[in-house]
């Protein structure tokens, strides 16, 4: 879908490499620039994932591209940048505010060389502004934003998502963006800046809570009971089984009381179950404690409750539908071996795009994209002696 579409990735950490493999699965040829060793991903991974050496850090938001390994403090190395970017599409970034300018890429120098260029900055909290140099990070970005207050119940701290959540919206957004000034650039001809920022990805995350907030004035308070929100009525939370955990949602109190078969829930009417959702959903925490999960899950199912069972890792992976899905992938990478890896989110026709290039080893495609970009192999050699770019096999 986006096959031409040239990418330069000036990417590290998660925010930009997500951003940059959403485009690339659907088909733009997308050249990470990094520098001589390796990009930050390469080097740390989450619970010490490795296998072979290979960072799984750097093995889930790398696919589909292409390794340009090259020292950007050197002036044939901003050279070679600045020739790739001559007929480039798109420039994705997501350094500190500043440091491509300092590098002599800024989107204002680069402008003057392509118009037509494309150049979305992914930054923590804007590109300027009053926080622009403080780090941007996904669990200070949900402290900040409101989303680690809004979880949890009132005798527990703040909660923050135990996923980076944040990075990853922000992610889709960046790729959104990118595609969206694509579009626009089809009927100007010019190129346009785009900047897409963490703090306002974790807003965003709260369109509807805090869409009230702003509106009401104030939420329910943080609950006494384990309600998984400030707004929703009772049900809305996990509660514990006899054996276990299951989630419920949405139900009319009519059917609550037909199912727990519970006098107390009787004198309530379905608009009590946000007035009174406090002592409602106490009542539901009592009665779930009677049976097994999965006696609860034949009784919900039975009567049109709406529920899900609070399932560990193992559970998800074996789900029937995430398999139905193919949510999951499996790929031989050169270094690592068999790996999996989660797919492209999103079908097309169907289908979810095919993988066409494992996550690059650091710098191994340096001799293919400058041979591409006009550099003979006497030049490259020169190039490679001089320590200004970087291949595989150096």
């Amino acid at each position: 879908m986006l096959n031409g579409v040239k990418v330069l990735s000036f990417t590290h950490f998660l925010q930009g490499p997500a951003a940059v493999q959403m485009l690339a699965d659907v088909g733009a040829d997308v050249i990470k620039i990094e520098p001589p060793k390796g990009s930050f991903e390469r080097h740390w991974a989450g619970a010490d994932t490795y296998k072979n050496g290979v960072s799984f850090f750097h093995l889930l938001g790398n696919r589909n591209q292409r390794s340009l390994s090259i020292d950007l403090q050197t002036d044939e190395g901003k050279e070679i940048c600045y020739r790739l970017i001559q007929d480039a599409d798109v420039l994705i970034e997501n350094y500190r505010p500043g440091v491509m300018d300092k590098l002599g890429f800024s989107y204002k120098t680069l402008k003057q060389k392509n118009s037509k260029l494309i150049y979305c900055s992914c930054t923590g909290y804007g590109s300027d502004g009053p926080y622009k140099d403080r780090p941007g990070q996904d669990l200070l970005l949900q402290a900040l934003g409101g989303l680690t207050f809004l979880t949890g119940d009132h005798k527990s701290p703040p909660t923050p998502v135990g996923t980076a959540i944040v990075d990853q919206h922000s992610a889709v957004l960046a790729a959104f963006g990118v595609v969206a000034a694509l579009v626009e650039r089809e009927r100007t001809g010019e190129g346009k800046k785009v900047d897409v920022n963490l703090l306002n990805s974790a807003i965003d995350l709260q369109i509807e809570p805090f869409t009230y907030y702003l509106n009401k004035g104030s939420l329910w308070e943080r609950t006494k009971t384990n309600l998984a929100t400030q707004f929703h009525p009772a049900p809305y939370g996990v509660y514990g089984t006899l054996d276990g955990w299951l989630a419920l949602s949405f139900t009319p109190i009519d059917k609550l009381t037909k199912v727990f078969n519970n006098d107390a829930l009787k004198p309530y009417s379905q608009n009590d179950q946000s007035t009174y959702r406090e002592k409602i959903n106490q009542i539901i925490v009592q009665e779930l404690k009677k049976k097994t999960t999965d006696d609860w899950m034949k009784v919900f199912s039975e009567n049109g409750i709406w529920y899900a069972p609070v399932n560990d890792y193992k559970q998800v992976e074996n789900d029937p539908q995430i398999k139905w899905n193919k949510v999951i992938e499996e790929i031989e990478h050169p270094d690592a071996g068999e790996i999996k890896i989660l797919n492209h989110p999103i079908n097309y026709n169907g289908e979810s795009p095919a993988v066409r290039q494992y996550p690059p080893r650091l710098g191994e495609h340096t001799g293919q994209i400058l041979e591409e970009n006009g550099y003979s192999n006497k030049e490259i050699k020169e190039l490679q002696q001089k320590n200004v770019v970087f291949t595989h096999k150096q």
